[in-house]
C-alpha cells in the first residue's frame, strides 16, 4: 500500500506541477522523484506477484526516496523540527523506509524459500 501512495503522489506532482514539479530540487532529485513512478509501480506488481526481485527493488526505492526527502527537507528541519511531526511527508516517508528495510531480506527468503516449491509443482503438472 506504501509503494501505490507514493506511485499516487508522485504521478499527481507530475499531474499537476508538469517536469518541473519538483524544480526547487537539484536535477538528479527532480530525476529521482520522477523515476519514483515506475519504481513504486513495479514494486507493487513484484509484491503482489510474489517475485524475489521485489523485495530488493523496493528496499533500494524506498533508500533512494527516503534520502532524497531528506537531502532536500533536511535545512528546514533543522530550522523548524516541530513542523515536521505530522502524518504526511518526511515523516511516514521515514517510517515507511525503515519498514521496508527492517523486512526486505526476511521478505526476500521467505518469497526465495518458495519459490523452488512452486516451480517444482508446475512442472509436475505440466
Amino acid at each position: 500500500m506504501g509503494f501505490a501512495e507514493g506511485f499516487c503522489s508522485h504521478a499527481y506532482s507530475l499531474w499537476t506541477g508538469g517536469i518541473h514539479a519538483y524544480g526547487r530540487d537539484p536535477v538528479l532529485i527532480q530525476v529521482l522523484f520522477h523515476a519514483m513512478l515506475v519504481f513504486d509501480a513495479l514494486a507493487v506488481v513484484l509484491i503482489i506477484r510474489a517475485s524475489p526481485a521485489g523485495p530488493p527493488l523496493a528496499a533500494a526505492a524506498m533508500l533512494a526516496d527516503a534520502s532524497a526527502n531528506w537531502w532536500t527537507q533536511a535545512p528546514d528541519m533543522a530550522r523548524h523540527p516541530l513542523r515536521y511531526l505530522v502524518p504526511f511527508g518526511l515523516l511516514p516517508i521515514t517510517l515507511f523506509g525503515v519498514f521496508v528495510l527492517v523486512t526486505a531480506i526476511p521478505l526476500y527468503q521467505t518469497i526465495a524459500a518458495r519459490r523452488p516449491a512452486a516451480d517444482q509443482a508446475s512442472r509436475q503438472l505440466a
